[in-house]
């Protein structure tokens, strides 16, 4: 496996783990009603979409190598 397909790979992973803890804190914030999986939720997701965002970017570039 070469190291482009194994950082798209890892980025993929960590789009979905960002996923999983967004549901995850979501769930936790309708069963608790605490602020805190509120914002741990929106965070997870922010950072999820910069993931993809970084994961088409980097495609691109390296698309060009």
């Amino acid at each position: 496996m070469s190291l482009k397909a194994f950082h798209l790979f890892f980025i993929a992973i960590s789009i979905i783990l960002a996923a999983f803890v967004a549901a995850w804190a979501t769930s936790q914030y309708r069963a608790l009603h605490d602020g805190g999986y509120l914002a741990a939720a929106a965070g997870s997701a922010l950072a999820g979409a910069a993931l993809a965002v970084y994961a088409v970017k980097f495609q691109r570039k390296v698309r060009h190598l």
